[in-house]
């Protein structure tokens, strides 16, 4: 079958089924997963069906889908415990000071930190400050904010100006999706602006994303490529996309 045959019938089985994963359409047609992005990336540029975490849906079924932290928090968990493992290496030296965004991933990252590193982290993510509050190890500063429901993360106006007086080391930031044409997007705006505000405040930024955020665009682009300094991901990331980045000025470590 030819690429444009395969990707045809792609969009008509999604069509007939609503939502399928990366995983099931890999099976569904005997192809790699990164095949399977690839096609789907340029159905999604035709019109043809809209990219998801994960997967794809109809295009014309909705206009935004995010998923909940509790839902992204169960879905490629390995490959996200490696990610948050090797953001470890990452980290400033002791007694420096970190942002960390709201995400599965980042989340992991704040579990992962050691014990025998002093650091001032701030953070505008719940489970991040749960995960921290009373390590001795951590001086924690908790941001300001609405807190969303859909990512248990600070954000509005008072998130972004209390970000706008702050100056950090390192941002460790998480990401809906990532292209090379696009940059880095999340579907909420309020969202975007808060991850803005902390590239903005720190003085290198690193990206946790895992293979299935690459390929995907959603409705708000809150950075593009030549704000990352740093990109930690899993060894599913296709090779074309790792080099891209490289290619880009990113430094790309695979966990």
């Amino acid at each position: 079958m030819y690429a444009e045959e395969r990707q045809q019938a792609m969009a008509q089985l999604i069509s007939r089924r609503g939502r399928l994963s990366v995983v099931q359409l890999a099976g569904e047609f005997e192809v790699t997963t990164e095949t399977v992005r690839r096609d789907l990336s340029t159905l999604d540029r035709m019109g043809l069906v809209r990219r998801v975490h994960g997967g794809a849906v109809p295009a014309g079924s909705l206009t935004v889908i995010e998923s909940g932290i509790s839902e992204r928090d169960q879905s490629n968990t390995q490959a996200k415990e490696a990610i948050a493992a090797a953001a470890v290496a990452l980290l400033p030296p002791p007694d420096s000071v970190v942002v960390i965004d709201a995400g599965s991933t980042t989340a992991r990252l704040a579990a992962a930190l050691p014990r025998d590193h002093r650091l001032t982290v701030i953070t505008h993510a719940v489970p991040v400050a749960t995960r921290l509050a009373g390590l001795p190890q951590i001086e924690l500063h908790l941001l300001p904010g609405r807190v969303r429901p859909t990512t248990h993360a600070a954000v509005g106006a008072d998130t972004v100006i209390a970000l706008h007086e702050l100056r950090a080391d390192v941002a460790f930031v998480a990401t809906n999706g990532i292209t090379v044409g696009h940059g880095l997007t999340t579907p909420d705006l309020d969202e975007a602006s808060t991850k803005r505000a902390i590239i903005a405040c720190a003085r290198r930024t690193v990206v946790l994303a895992d293979s299935t955020k690459f390929g995907v665009e959603t409705a708000v682009r809150f950075a593009t490529l030549d704000s990352v300094d740093a990109l930690v991901t899993d060894a599913g990331t296709d090779a074309s996309d790792r080099r891209a980045m490289e290619q880009a000025g990113i430094e790309v470590v695979v966990a």
